[in-house]
């Protein structure tokens, strides 16, 4: 048994124990009954179970849920999919997935989000001039499988969402 001290969404859990061996993903959605974080291939492949990872530096990054023990948590900030909207307001990023119908049957929906959230946070910091806007997102998203092959469409809301604020996510083309 592993004592467990995290944060989630911005909440403390803790101390929690579990299982050496419980995943994260069977934490979030068994212990805390947040089921928006997928299990999918259970092989960490397909990324629908990735969640966000606040590192104390202000930079972030996902990591998938299904193969990772819970214990390997302990101490960190997270993210998962029901701490995107605020005070009942969808984030842009979740309207963005909703305007182009970016989820179909929504199972890969949550890794994506996550996803995309880092990706806006990076170049909030580190903006990329507009020509390299169609990799940046390739590369970002790469890796996330999508059954019902939606990628484009995830790609657009991205897209969309950092067009819309463009001044704020990236710079003049070289």
């Amino acid at each position: 048994m592993t004592t467990l001290n995290l944060t989630i969404n911005g909440q403390k859990h803790g101390p929690i124990e579990v299982r050496d061996d419980l995943s994260m993903n069977d934490f979030l959605r068994e212990m805390l009954g947040m089921t928006g974080t997928k299990f999918g291939c259970g092989a960490a492949q397909c990324l629908s179970c990735a969640v966000i990872i606040d590192n104390p530096d202000g930079t972030s990054y996902t990591t998938p849920t299904c193969v990772v023990p819970a214990a390997n948590f302990d101490g960190k900030a997270i993210r998962t999919v029901e701490g995107h909207a605020r005070d009942g307001e969808l984030s842009a990023l979740q309207r963005a997935f909703i305007d182009h119908f970016a989820f179909q049957c929504g199972y890969c929906t949550a890794g994506f989000l996550n996803e995309g959230q880092v990706l806006l946070e990076r170049l909030a910091k580190t903006p990329v001039a507009r020509d390299q806007l169609e990799s940046v997102i390739a590369d970002a998203l790469d890796g996330h499988l999508c059954r019902c092959t939606g990628y484009i469409k995830y790609h657009q809301a991205v897209r969309d969402v950092i067009l819309a604020d463009s001044k704020r996510y990236l710079t003049a083309s070289k």
